[in-house]
């Protein structure tokens, strides 16, 4: 049997051995790496789209089901234990870590993608019907769904590390499957590999995507040069900033950042839904949601056997692949800093209120970029076609202060890049020193390092997408993990429950 930390260092020596591999690769041949990862992820998709969606949809109902049962009222911690952080610090680090970014990316930009190519081809595109469609399925992508699959790793978790006082590892959560066998510890080494390549290549490809929009909103603003040298500056910043923020801690660096995160982020909605089309905004949220939830089940197991296409696969089943490609990581984020909330508190706050913001946030920006394109006669929609890292600061354009909105809205991408880092390094650093709640400051300088150099690397090769595909591939095999976790919580808090009972009745 090997050593806890002999098992430590090979899982950190071959996932960085990997990754090397990969970003050496993704950077000589750029193009060939992007077809090969683009015919991994086409095979894991066509062939078994249909097992993201039904598995995603599972999740939903599982965990509905576990906040309205008698488990709900179970801590994640001691039965005395009370929550870490307040409310408003708890929904901007989940806000932060887990979608911060992503939203400010395709909060316009998504609706305006959809208005443009239609997710039904019977709907003619760039017409009220086809606005009222890009909404309901900006909504279906970005709400209860996605973030069902980080609640479902963060919520088994937190349920071994703070009251089975176990570790935060992925592969721990399956123990009671898995069991004691000459094989175990190869299986769960396997497991937490997956989790840390995994982590790694999706924040990297999401710094890219981040600093390339930094960079448009610079170029439009300020003039700056649109170019790979921005781009590592950039990142060279990014790095500075959130190694920084890392040597104060998760109770002051990333707590203190995601109040500001969630703070810059509320301004920005508020000024745009005043200086907006305010009624416009407020109907298109209610129909919006009306759409949501009428279509809920059909979108949630959309697929096209009959007229073919890719469009669900492109946007649907992708957002599923990449949800739970992402999910150790911000699943066990969101396990670190939810520490004594109940089951219950946990999946309402989890499923309800980062959603909700996204689809206020969608319904502002998305919904002002439909008017101004229905109404007003802009090209939104058209610019967005041809480049989609240009759709913030399009709309900007068109309202007051735009200047003003898009230093502010740079300065929140930053800031939730900077968040989402740090919370990588802290979550990277605790995966490779046996889920560790304090992880020691050096490991998190070498993987804050590395996710700055695979960030730089990308952008100078331009391998950006081909990575964020590849990314997408470990997605199959976390599927089958996550359904086992599912299992795997279940049967626990049966057996708690139980065990409860019986104390009782001997009393």
């Amino acid at each position: 049997m090997k050593s806890k930390s002999t098992y430590l260092n090979s899982v950190f020596l071959i996932s960085t051995i990997i990754i090397g591999i990969l970003v050496i690769f993704g950077a000589v041949f750029p193009k060939l790496f992007a077809k090969g990862a683009n015919a991994a992820f086409g095979f894991t998709t066509d062939s078994f789209g249909w097992f993201y969606l039904i598995s995603v949809l599972l999740f939903v109902i599982f965990l509905v089901y576990l906040a309205f049962s008698k488990y709900g009222k179970i801590r994640l911690g001691a039965d005395d234990s009370r929550p870490e952080y307040h409310f408003f610090t708890w929904v901007g680090m989940l806000f932060s870590a887990g979608f911060g970014v992503g939203l400010v990316f395709w909060g316009i930009a998504e609706p305006m993608s959809h208005f443009f190519t239609t997710p039904i081809p019977t709907y003619e595109a760039q017409t009220e019907e086809a606005a009222r469609l890009a909404m309901a399925y900006s909504f279906f992508h970005w709400g209860v769904s996605q973030w069902s699959v980080f609640a479902v790793v963060g919520l088994i978790i937190a349920y071994f590390q703070f009251r089975k006082k176990e570790n935060g590892l992925i592969s721990t959560s399956l123990s009671p499957i898995i069991g004691e066998t000459k094989h175990t510890s190869k299986i769960k080494k396997t497991i937490d590999i997956l989790a840390v390549i995994a982590t790694v290549m999706g924040v990297a490809t999401s710094l890219g995507l981040g600093i390339l929009q930094i960079n448009g909103g610079l170029s439009s603003e300020f003039g700056l040069s649109d170019g790979v040298g921005t781009q590592l500056i950039i990142v060279l910043v990014l790095l500075i900033l959130y190694l920084t923020s890392s040597t104060t801690g998760l109770n002051k660096g990333i707590k203190w950042l995601s109040n500001l995160n969630l703070s810059l982020a509320l301004l920005l909605m508020v000024f745009v839904f005043i200086a907006g089309p305010t009624v416009f905004i407020l109907e298109t949220f209610t129909l919006g949601l009306g759409d949501y939830l009428t279509n809920f089940v059909r979108y949630s197991l959309r697929v096209t056997p009959y007229q073919g296409g890719t469009w669900v696969k492109d946007w649907t089943i992708f957002y599923w692949a990449w949800a739970i490609a992402w999910s150790p990581f911000v699943g066990a984020f969101v396990a670190r800093v939810s520490r004594g909330r109940t089951i219950r508190e946990f999946i309402f706050g989890v499923l309800i209120v980062p959603p909700l913001i996204a689809l206020l946030w969608i319904s502002v920006f998305g919904g002002t970029a439909l008017h101004l394109d229905l109404s007003n006669g802009t090209s939104i929609a058209e610019a967005v076609n041809n480049d989609v890292t240009s759709a913030l600061f399009t709309t900007y354009a068109e309202l007051p202060f735009s200047f003003l909105l898009s230093v502010i809205s740079i300065v929140l991408i930053f800031t939730f890049l900077i968040t989402s880092a740090d919370s990588a390094t802290y979550i990277l650093s605790s995966m490779t020193t046996g889920g560790s709640l304090n992880p020691p400051m050096g490991i998190k300088i070498v993987w804050g390092t590395l996710i700055a150099a695979i960030a730089a690397v990308l952008l100078i090769a331009s391998g950006l997408e081909g990575l964020q595909t590849a990314s997408l591939v470990s997605a199959l095999p976390f599927t089958i993990i996550l359904i086992l976790m599912c299992y795997t919580l279940f049967r626990l808090l049966r057996k708690e429950v139980t065990v409860r009972k019986k104390k009782k009745k001997k009393e």
